[in-house]
């Protein structure tokens, strides 16, 4: 395998919001689903390992991660990319605020590196970052819906002050001053700051101009931290002009659905207009999971509706909103009632490919998570973009050998008629 970058996502729709980029730049990828098993069989000139690893603690999340690292430069890998959400939020319990920081420090760690950038900034989706802080669309970090985030609220859009409190090294700023200059003026801002000491940067991005700038700044690090948008300007570093070719799937067919367990504003957004078009819908009840013979037959009623249509494309969600979530919480317990709710659409998922489901939309990364891994997913190739950062994907499944086409949309992505529009965006 020629492989050129190496990269790990914390979690499974990251994943293929990062490749979806990468191969828009150039890239032959391969996505896998959890650390591969043995060499990949396949050449890529990108190979992205998703993990689940976002909302683990961060002893667990540095230990898959490093695995993850290891099977990457074992393969040959040139420069390493660690992926996490474009709202920076990660692992949040009591005093410790997110796993960002010691997975960063751990990679350096392990290739002995003594600098890398962090910047989450995605312009495409509204995701920017201006004097070290971030903006969702025109608003605050902190003034957008993932202050309330069910399992990791994001209170602070300081990125320097989010990253310290998570860091033993010195975090400091890349500002847009070097960014919207030059990639030498970067390059020169990264030499004086490691002269003071600084070994971890943010950098601000408010352009895709700013992050072609930043590309080749970046080709001699051993590590690059960041959401996906960085990884429109990498390509080119290893000589990759973009192709259409790249983003090839085959031909659709078999019936439609989606299956949505996102509680962002993006999702719920999503869910309210799907269903003011009269389109068919069944909203999972999560008080009913309680125990097994609870959620079996909430899962049975789920798929016996959707055998009833056919011919549509069908929404099976349990999104909710903020008050809904948290007085469910409160009667299970936030990770009782977060497991359970994956276990039923992970049930679901399965029991809509047996239906003949081979075009199938998931909303949500702890979601996506839970139903590739049900669906025994373990390799995706990455096609057509729908929306920024969420492409179509083409797998096999052992619940069809012939594959099946499915997206993974991060809960924070997509335009309010993402879900009609996703089946469109893949006629061929």
């Amino acid at each position: 395998m020629n492989m050129k970058l190496g990269c790990i996502a914390d979690d499974f729709t990251g994943a293929t919001d990062l490749t979806n980029n990468l191969v828009r730049a150039g890239m032959r990828v391969v996505q896998t689903m959890g650390l591969p098993d043995g060499t990949l069989q396949t050449e890529a000139d990108a190979v992205v390992i998703a993990l689940k690893t976002r909302t683990i603690a961060p002893a667990q999340a540095i230990e898959q991660s490093l695995q993850a690292l290891r099977w990457l430069r074992d393969q040959g890998a040139i420069q390493i990319y660690f992926k996490y959400c474009s709202t920076f939020d990660s692992w949040y319990q009591g005093d410790v605020r997110g796993n960002i920081g010691p997975v960063t420090e751990a990679l350096m760690a392990e290739l002995g590196t003594d600098f890398t950038i962090a910047t989450p900034a995605f312009p495409d989706n509204g995701r920017t970052v201006f004097k070290g802080h971030l903006f969702v669309g025109d608003a605050l970090l902190s003034d957008s819906g993932m202050k309330d985030h069910p399992l990791t609220p994001m209170r602070d859009a300081n990125l320097v002050r989010v990253m310290q409190a998570q860091c033993q090294s010195r975090v400091g700023l890349i500002d847009h001053r070097a960014v919207g200059t030059s990639s030498q003026a970067v390059r020169q801002q990264i030499e004086q700051l490691k002269s003071q000491g600084v070994r971890i940067a943010i950098v601000d991005a408010v352009s895709n101009d700013d992050l072609l700038r930043l590309g080749p700044a970046m080709a001699d690090l051993p590590l690059v931290t960041a959401g996906s948008g960085v990884a429109i300007g990498l390509p080119a570093n290893f000589g990759l002009q973009p192709h259409v070719r790249t983003s090839q799937l085959p031909a659709p067919r078999g019936r439609r659905a989606i299956v949505s367990g996102s509680c962002s504003q993006a999702t719920l957004g999503q869910v309210q207009r799907f269903i003011a078009q009269g389109l068919p819908h069944w909203a999972l009840d999560p008080s009913r999971l309680a125990d097994e013979t609870g959620l079996a037959d909430a899962v049975d009623q789920a798929l016996a509706w959707a055998r009833s249509h056919p011919e549509q494309a069908v929404l099976i969600y349990s999104s909710a909103e903020p008050a809904a979530v948290r007085a469910i919480q409160q009667n299970m317990g936030v990770e009782a009632a977060g497991q359970r709710v994956e276990q039923a659409l992970a049930a679901i998922s399965c029991g809509l490919l047996a239906q003949g489901v081979r075009q199938l939309v998931v909303a949500g990364g702890e979601t996506s998570g839970s139903c590739v891994q049900a669906l025994g997913i373990t390799q995706m190739q990455i096609g057509p973009q729908i929306d920024p950062g969420v492409p179509w994907c083409h797998a096999q499944s052992p619940l069809s050998p012939e594959g099946l086409h499915i997206t993974l949309k991060s809960g924070n992505f997509g335009g309010v008629d993402f879900f009609t529009q996703s089946f469109q965006r893949l006629i061929p």
